[in-house]
């Protein structure tokens, strides 16, 4: 007899069903998201013939956690159903449109007996592969986050400090760059910015990391900051400025966030047979992590060679 399994998984409990070839409901259960939910879930799949020989195949609509770890651990085929397709999928078994947990674990159920084919399982990543995936994706993350921080300063930048804008935009990273952050801080207003003497900025952009060009740079700036804008009240200019100040200390943690993960992720990358195919190729030169990586944060799998 052929089984199916399907798991509608949520942050604390999950709801189990179990169908045959034919569509007969054989168990449903609930069971926690704890190693007795764990040990619960396998008792019942070993019950129904799961076996290592043949592993009951499972779908849930999510590819991470611990419960998808602990299904992965051995040759069982695991299926990880888009919410949407298996809302999709609902109508099939009802009119109503309501959301229930024990009926969505019998719909994923059903997806594979009917549409297996259709879906395809998660790779049977090593463990190293896995490694990569999830620093990926918290790296792809980190990066998107510090793009809205930096977007909610450039939005309040156009409210009373257009210098600013006018200093950083154009360049590469614009108010994610470090040296656009340590002036920033140092003057969030732009009264306070068209004070700042030469001496000032050169220190600032050597606190930033900036190592040539700093006299050529701080002329620049302080040009840009002396030039004539229009102004909003002082009072009103101060609050935008404190304002500010709270911006960059959450933009400062985002930056230091992608700086990290970009840097972690670099080491296991390195290892695997794609960055050392690619570092060997004269015609690509060496293989960068933080780009390569990305094919790991949007398909979890970025080698083609079996059993990385």
């Amino acid at each position: 007899m052929t089984v199916f399994c399907g798991i509608d998984w949520a942050e604390r409990h999950h709801d189990v069903a179990l169908v045959d070839e034919a569509g007969t409901l054989l168990a449903k259960t609930r069971i926690t998201d704890d190693a007795a939910g764990y040990h619960k879930l396998l008792a019942l799949l070993a019950a129904h013939g799961d076996s290592p020989d043949d592993p009951i195949p499972v779908a849930i609509e999510t590819s991470h956690g611990l419960l998808v770890a602990i299904l992965r651990t051995r040759s069982r085929r695991v299926f990880a159903i888009n919410p949407l397709a298996a809302a999709r999928y609902r109508d099939r078994h009802g009119v109503s449109r309501k959301k229930s947990d024990p009926g969505d674990a019998l719909v994923l159920a059903n997806i594979l007996r009917t549409d297996m084919h259709a879906h395809r399982p998660l790779p049977a990543d090593s463990e190293l592969a896995q490694a990569i995936t999830v620093l990926a994706r918290a790296q792809q993350d980190a990066v998107w986050t510090r793009q809205q921080v930096a977007n909610q300063v450039r939005s309040l930048l156009c409210e009373y400090y257009p210098a600013a804008l006018l200093a950083f935009q154009g360049k590469q990273g614009g108010l994610t760059r470090a040296d656009a952050r340590v002036i920033l801080a140092l003057a969030p207003t732009p009264a306070k910015a068209a004070k700042l003497t030469l001496a000032q900025l050169r220190g600032a952009l050597k606190r930033s990391g900036r190592l040539r060009g700093c006299d050529t740079e701080a002329e620049r700036l302080r040009d840009v900051f002396r030039a004539e804008y229009a102004h909003q009240l002082p009072g009103v200019e101060d609050a935008f400025g404190h304002q500010l100040l709270a911006l960059l200390k959450q933009l400062d943690a985002t930056c230091e966030a992608a700086d990290d993960l970009a840097e972690a992720v670099q080491p296991p990358f390195t290892s695997t047979p794609t960055a050392r195919s690619c570092s060997a190729s004269q015609a690509w030169g060496p293989c960068s992590a933080p780009a390569c990586s990305q094919s790991w944060a949007t398909t979890g799998h970025g080698s083609p060679t079996p059993g990385r």
